[in-house]
């Protein structure tokens, strides 16, 4: 073994052209290791026919192949999936829209009728006020018709009480009597 490796170790002193050179490290090299691994194929693989090896092949080929298979139709599938899944989100998307548009237009309906709500009601707070005023106007007036009236009626009455003597009042009276007798009479 040790003229073997002094012949490559004399050929690592060959003069290199630039880049050119021999490697002499026996492990590092790779005839010596593609000598070897086939070398421990051709000792081990003499045992093993050709057909086991064309059926392993084989078999392993079917896997392969099954397996892609399986992988294609997982794939399609989980594409059907996602066009599904886009679709559902669109059409979620459009009837969220829908409810954010029908929302805001309620929202505008809503808000039309309470002010319609509040102008109305202001309305008719507005007549309330104005027959409430009326009311008390009214009762103002027949409240100073009523004073004056009692203030009249007790004036015409100390002007009478003054200027009416006992004779004055006993012929008022007989006239009076008078009057109603006479209507006594037509009305029978």
């Amino acid at each position: 073994m040790k003229n073997v490796t002094d012949s490559f170790v004399s050929l690592g002193h060959w003069p290199s052209a630039g880049s050119f050179g021999f490697n002499t490290d026996i492990l590092a090299t790779n005839p010596i290791n593609l000598s070897v691994v086939l070398g421990v194929l051709i000792f081990f693989g003499k045992g093993v026919c050709a057909s086991c090896i064309n059926d392993l092949l084989d078999n392993r080929k079917q896997r392969i192949l099954s397996t892609i298979r399986n992988s294609e139709e997982l794939r399609r599938g989980a594409i059907e999936q996602l066009e599904r899944a886009r679709a559902r989100l669109q059409k979620v998307e459009m009837e969220a829209d829908e409810y954010r548009m029908n929302g805001y237009s309620e929202i505008e309906r809503e808000k039309v009728n309470l002010i319609n709500a509040t102008s109305y009601s202001l309305e008719q707070l507005e007549n309330y006020k104005n027959e409430t005023l009326h009311f008390e106007q009214q009762r103002a007036i027949n409240q100073v018709r009523q004073q004056v009236f009692q203030q009249a009626l007790q004036g015409a009455l100390g002007t009478l009480s003054s200027c009416l003597n006992i004779e004055l009042h006993f012929r008022t009276i007989s006239a009076n009597i008078g009057i109603l007798g006479a209507m006594e009479e037509i009305t029978d």
